[in-house]
């Protein structure tokens, strides 16, 4: 049976390439996003024509209300699409990036970046282990940046590392229903994550192309053929683990 995935914010940058290497590998995808909903449909788009079903739908991963209307959406659409009442696959993708020192971060910044990166995950993930399928794989994304420290990604970068260590809890809890959960943690990427900084931006690109044993930046295709790889089954055994795809960042 084709196996179907969850992405969240999958209308651009990593979400989107990971989508479509997904469909690449032979598996339907079900898209999040926020905003963009023309981006989304073009993923869809793209994604059908490669051969594969994907339907768009629209989520605040930063609101927790919204999870269980949510839900009730994606049952909706798993019924229509493809007569089924669970999804296999839980990639929990969607954020943005706020980077500000220590010293000038405000509440409200740091607020955010915990609903979404944080609490975002932990309750959508809860809101939807009912329709996840026993066997079923969650990924979920960190950072190169909680191992190797950069000015300005304290708040973020922190986040992230409680991102870890949640997914450690995951593996442990629902093992007993056959669910793997790992990490995947991107070094840093072009794309138009946190403005573009990375991807246009020179002088910041080079900054973490000296620190990667590669010599570069990493690409979208970079973690979306990695994610897709993994959730297939040629590593069912790979569990409770963060995994870097960082091409040697800061080593």
């Amino acid at each position: 049976m084709t196996k179907i995935t969850l992405v969240t914010g999958a209308s651009r940058g990593l979400g989107r390439n990971t989508a479509i290497n997904i469909a690449r590998h032979g598996g339907d995808v079900v898209l999040t996003y926020q905003s963009r909903r023309e981006d989304a449909q073009t993923a869809v788009d793209e994604i059908q024509a490669l051969g594969r079903k994907a339907v768009a739908l629209q989520l605040d991963t930063g609101d927790v209300a919204a999870f269980a209307p949510f839900a009730e959406r994606l049952r909706i659409a798993l019924r229509e699409k493809w007569q089924r009442d669970t999804f296999d696959h839980l990639v929990n993708n969607a954020g943005h990036g706020d980077f500000t020192p220590i010293g000038e971060t405000t509440e409200a910044q740091l607020d955010r970046l915990v609903d979404v990166h944080f609490k975002g995950v932990y309750f959508l993930t809860q809101t939807l282990l009912p329709l996840i399928a026993d066997g079923g794989r969650i990924v979920n994304l960190s950072s190169g940046l909680t191992r190797v420290c950069y000015p300005g990604f304290a708040v973020y970068s922190a986040v992230k590392g409680a991102v870890e260590v949640l997914t450690r809890y995951m593996a442990k809890e629902l093992g007993s229903r056959g669910i793997a959960i790992n990490t995947v943690a991107p070094g840093a990427i072009e794309t138009d994550f946190g403005g573009g900084a990375v991807r246009d931006n020179p002088e910041i690109n080079k900054v973490f192309a000296d620190m990667t044993a590669l010599g570069r930046v990493g690409l979208p295709d970079d973690i979306g053929r990695m994610i897709a790889s993994l959730l297939s089954g040629d590593n069912r055994w790979i569990n409770a683990q963060r995994i870097e795809v960082s091409g040697g960042q800061g080593i």
